[in-house]
């Protein structure tokens, strides 16, 4: 077993265990081991490896080792190992290490990612590093004293015991290898029927999210969006005088251009956002910069590099079509349905650094394709980290892609393509898919010739009419935050979450399973509408009529009543049988991005809840506890405007105790205090 680290000290320890039958080979050039020049002793053990993972930015691939004769797996690897290290067309050939739960092939490098603690002096880091014989590789600045440094030569499988010495040191805040997993991409004319009402083949398409409408108010000018992807055609017509900054941060160059057949993926998610409607495609934002960077993958440093590169060179929003491996969404049993991703702390610290330093402070949005393998996204730790909009898609009916991730994470949807599933009673499609740029040539989605046009793309192959997935969606919604940073580009990255929030339409009322605060698993809350985006952001940049008055809304969770409805000055709880307060659920309307409703409970025994805000619960979900305080108070802008007054009533007395503005009700000692059986807000005017 290899033990690793996410999370800093107090992080989750993790295992990984050596796979016996399969070997790492990384070549010199772009190019598949067939065709390398070998020895004759080489080339004999070819036909014994099948490739089961590929990293086509490193020219790497793994191969399993299928066993030949008296030769078993293990033996046939170790002699792969040892003959292909002599080879002078191979860099590599090492062990594999594998998640021993799901069997996820991990390759690791003798790299590590380094974050000293945020006040150590730069000398008595760099007198860490050469203690330990560590080699500096880049200064990543996504946090104070971040390092991605390289242990010495020839440590091979000990950088886990490295990592975990260095961790254990009290200078040291994160310290984990880096361990790389494949990739995998969340995609599965006037074909744009996501854009408008369309007809195809005589049939009517209005399952649009509203996008041309919103161009009368915004086309994203001014606005720039990073796509982070495989590889972009940067010189496709549609991209044309749009591309700032372009970056590939796998070989650390400016030219994001794809570097193998297989990256075709990077190039038709920009086109989803931003493609410049020249000839054949229009993006969602068509005025708005595109900034490509080609990074590498899962786990890899480059990924780290690539959030720094977007926020520190001038990236409005972020898109991430990818993510760890999905279990297959027609298959129920599969494992990975249930795999636990993880997010290392070297792409944590970049996603932070984006959100909290990206656009002068007001911080980059990123947006983030939930995943296509019909499963719950809080398994992907990527999609679901909070600081992120976690985007699902719907099809050209209304309804769920059958693909398409769930759960709580989900913020929103957007339209994409989907599959005809009779077994799920699922209906065939009216569409091929989501129509943009392609990757030209014989490498794209469509190589283009007699036929493609309306059926997988044009005549020339520069464009596709076959694209989807929730890589599709993702930088969908990224085109509709860039256009309303166009006329709002005051907005913060969490203003522009909640005014997507309230800018939803709510589809699939039957199946939706909406919730009392307006959220669905499978849309989220809902198809993300751009004109109504658009106008609630023109609307949060203008000054607040004297006479608005705000209301609470929201829900009171009871040991016995869960989901009651609470609005403004409305008592609630004392039910005939007793019941002990648990949670809240607290928002403002309307709506407005500068006012926000914040809560925090005090939980007998416990001590203070995680705090909510603006519709998050706040409280416990253990029945057997109760709570014995309550603070709520107003943020934003607006606060100074307005004044929250609550009260709440004990288990021992009639009479209502009333505070205001953040002060407690009830108890602020999780020891002491009585219990909340009754609970009501308003917001009034100062």
């Amino acid at each position: 077993m290899y033990k690793f680290t996410y999370g800093g000290k107090e992080g989750t320890a993790f295992q990984l265990v050596e796979a016996k039958d399969l070997v790492v080979v990384r070549t010199k050039e772009s190019t598949s081991i067939e065709d390398l020049e070998m020895s004759t002793q080489a080339r004999d053990l070819v036909p014994g490896m099948l490739p089961v993972a590929a990293f086509p930015e490193a020219n790497v691939t793994v191969y399993k080792c299928v066993p030949t004769g008296e030769r078993s797996a293990t033996a046939m690897r170790n002699a792969v190992r040892k003959t292909l290290s002599q080879e002078d067309n191979i860099r590599f050939a090492g062990r594999v290490l594998k998640d021993p739960t799901t069997g996820e092939i991990v390759v690791y490098t003798e790299n590590l990612y380094l974050q000293f603690k945020a006040d150590l002096k730069k000398k008595d880091c760099e007198a860490i590093l050469k203690k330990y014989g560590l080699k500096l590789k880049e200064d990543l600045g996504i946090t104070p004293n971040s390092y991605f440094v390289e242990a010495p030569d020839g440590t091979g499988l000990k950088v886990f015991e490295l990592a975990e010495e260095l961790l254990a040191l009290p200078e040291v805040e994160a310290c984990h290898p880096e361990l790389v997993r494949e990739r995998k991409y969340k995609f599965v004319h006037p074909m744009q029927w996501h854009l408008k009402e369309t007809v195809i083949n005589g049939m009517v398409i209005n399952q649009h999210a509203n996008v041309e409408a919103a161009w009368a108010f915004s086309k994203g000018e001014n606005v720039t969006i990073a796509v982070l992807d495989d590889g972009f055609d940067i010189d496709h017509e549609e991209f044309s005088g749009k591309v700032v900054a372009p970056r590939d941060t796998v070989v650390n160059s400016d030219n994001p251009r794809p570097k193998s057949a297989s990256e075709r993926h990077g190039t038709p998610c920009a086109g989803v956002a931003c493609a410049g409607g020249k000839n054949k495609a229009w993006g969602v934002a068509p005025a708005a910069k595109l900034l490509p960077i080609r990074l590498g993958s899962i786990g890899s440093i480059s990924e780290a590099k690539a959030f720094k590169w977007a926020a520190d060179n001038g990236a409005d929003v972020i898109s991430c079509s990818w993510g760890p491996m999905d279990g297959s969404w027609w298959n129920p049993n599969d494992p990975l349905h249930f795999s636990q991703s993880r997010l290392p702390d070297s792409a944590r610290a970049a996603i932070d650094y984006a959100i909290e330093k990206g656009r002068n402070g007001k911080g980059c949005i990123i947006t983030w394709a939930a995943g296509n393998g019909n499963e719950d996204v809080k398994f992907d730790k990527y999609a679901s980290y909070p600081k992120v909009i976690a985007v699902a898609a719907c099809n050209d009916f209304g309804k769920r892609s059958v693909y398409s991730d769930f759960g709580e994470a989900v913020w929103c949807c957007f339209p994409s393509n989907d599959f005809h599933m009779p077994q799920m009673n699922h209906p065939r499609p009216q569409t091929p898919g989501i129509w943009t740029t392609d990757r030209g040539g014989r490498f794209g989605y469509n190589s283009g010739g007699i036929n493609a046009e309306n059926l997988v793309g044009d005549l020339d192959g520069n464009y596709t009419a076959t694209f989807g997935g929730t890589s599709s969606s993702c930088p969908g919604v990224a085109g509709v935050v860039a256009l309303m940073l166009e006329v709002n580009p005051d907005l913060t990255w969490q203003q522009v979450r909640e005014i997507i929030k309230n800018s939803c339409d709510r589809i699939d009322e039957a199946m939706g399973n909406y919730d009392a605060n307006g959220h669905s698993p499978f849309y989220g809350y809902g198809r993300l509408n751009a004109l109504r985006a658009v106008q609630n952001a023109k609307a949060a940049s203008q000054q607040l009529p004297k006479e608005t008055t705000f209301e609470v809304k929201g829900l009171a969770h009871f040991n016995k009543q869960e989901n009651v409805p609470l609005a403004q000055d409305k008592p609630v709880g004392n039910f005939p049988e007793t019941e002990r307060l648990l949670g809240l659920q607290l928002s403002v309307e309307p709506f407005h991005p500068d006012l926000h409703i914040v809560y925090k409970l005090m939980v007998r025994s416990l001590g203070v809840s995680e705090p909510g805000k603006d519709g998050t619960f706040s409280g416990t979900d253990d029945k057997r506890r109760s709570v014995i305080g309550v603070s709520i108070s107003l943020e934003g802008s607006l606060a100074k405007q307005f004044e929250v007054k609550y009260a709440v009533n004990f288990r021992t007395g009639e009479d209502w105790i009333t505070a205001r503005n953040g002060a407690w009700a009830g108890s602020s000692d999780k020891k002491k205090g009585e219990t909340i059986e009754g609970v009501r807000v308003e917001v009034l005017k100062k």
